[in-house]
């Protein structure tokens, strides 16, 4: 039978718990234990003893409770089957993790549906070495760094998604902003897993998040971000999302040729981003406003009849269009008179416009007399044509007006 002369292991860092592979064992067998390990000898399923850095004799002296299961006798060679467990007590800090599907929140900013993802690192070391290899190694050859985390990944996954959700949506943070919050969603996670990992005999050292991201080539992340970048440019260009569509609009209708409406939308097109855009587009666009109003039907001062704003005189009643505001015209001898004067500054006639029949004073534009219902028309005596109260003579019968005959 075969006796183990030196029991060790100088394995892997990454590995937690190594059994080994040996089990007839003999007293004077030399157990070696590394300065980061510690060994525990299984009999029977039961753990006997606990052995720190150093090398160790199995014998009696050292493993008085192993003669009661083996009956070893003092001072000489006997062989015994045991089971040796290494245990690795090094601080391990670079266990990976991540969450394998994107988790779906909504963000509570923008309230869109988005998946998330998020990984990091966290930091491990053994406690409890008997705790560790009853509860979670079991009959296992070996236990590694990644076996923890394929053990823990649905605790830690299930603490991940609730921490996140809850910085997201109850307190009011964007998915887009989350990372500035990853130190607080870090310490937050390490506090709730604590607990589960030290009940398998482990001391959870750190739990770090890397980074929380969203999927690049998802709809509803692209959609966003492309919102966002057009908000911005509108910010920096000095506009809102409200005055961009009435640009739009008025654009729209000023290209489009067969609209009558097209020189009034092109206007306000051009007033609105003159006010929008600043100084320099201000001063284009107004200019085209002033040349649009320029060309617009104006109203004869003197007969009131709709005519082109390329008129100096009216081509129905031949007077000067280019009269001021706020003036009126002799009807006797036609000069200009500021409105509020009641008589003609040249020859003296009365401004006020009164019936023949009552005396009282009569708008100009009024055809009849509101007191007494008077016809206020100047008519022709002889073929019947409605006269301007300072002509002489009918333009269509040539015959001499007879004064005032509205009677």
């Amino acid at each position: 039978m075969a006796i183990v002369e030196v029991v060790k292991y100088n394995g892997s860092p990454d590995v937690f718990a190594w059994k080994f592979p040996n089990s007839e064992l003999g007293t004077w067998t030399q157990l070696i234990v590394n300065e980061s390990q510690e060994a525990v000898l299984y009999k029977g399923g039961q753990a006997l003893d606990w052995f720190g850095p150093g090398r160790h004799t199995l014998e009696t002296a050292n493993i008085p409770i192993l003669n009661n299961f083996v009956n070893l006798p003092f001072g000489g060679r006997s062989p015994f089957t045991a089971e040796v467990w290494f245990v690795n007590k090094i601080n391990s800090l670079d266990v990976k993790w991540g969450t394998p599907t994107p988790i779906q929140l909504q963000d509570p900013k923008y309230n869109v549906f988005m998946p998330i993802r998020a990984f990091g690192q966290f930091g491990i070391k053994i406690s409890d070495s008997k705790m560790f290899l009853t509860k979670l190694v079991g009959t296992l050859s070996a236990f590694s760094s990644s076996d923890i985390a394929k053990y823990f990944r649905g605790t830690y996954l299930a603490k991940v998604k609730d921490d996140i959700s809850e910085y997201i949506i109850k307190k009011k943070i964007s998915i887009l902003e989350i990372n500035a919050y990853i130190s607080e969603i870090s310490e937050s996670l390490k506090e709730s897993i604590l607990p589960d990992f030290s009940d398998f005999g482990i001391e959870l050292l750190n739990f770090y998040v890397n980074d929380i991201s969203v999927p690049e080539d998802d709809s509803a992340v692209m959609k966003l971000k492309e919102a966002l970048a057009k908000k911005a440019e509108m910010h920096i260009l000095g506009y809102s999302y409200t005055q961009e569509r009435s640009f739009n609009t008025l654009e729209g209708a000023a290209k489009n040729s067969g609209s009558g409406s097209t020189p009034v939308m092109g206007a306000g097109l051009g007033l609105g981003m003159g006010l929008g855009l600043g100084g320099d587009f201000a001063g284009a666009f107004s200019e085209m406003s002033k040349n649009i109003h320029t060309n617009s039907p104006k109203e004869c001062p003197h007969c009131r009849k709709q005519i082109g704003s390329e008129y100096n005189f009216c081509p129905f009643c031949g007077k000067d269009t280019n009269l001021i505001a706020n003036q009126k015209v002799c009807p006797k001898c036609g000069a200009s008179n500021h409105s509020g004067l009641k008589f003609c500054g040249q020859c003296g006639s009365s401004l006020i416009k009164t019936c023949i029949k009552c005396g009282e004073a009569v708008d100009d534009m009024q055809k009849f007399c509101p007191h007494c219902g008077n016809s206020m028309v100047k008519r022709c005596s002889s073929c019947g044509s409605e006269l301007e109260n300072n002509l002489k003579f009918c333009p269509e019968c040539g015959k001499k007006a007879d004064g005032d005959s509205n009677e």
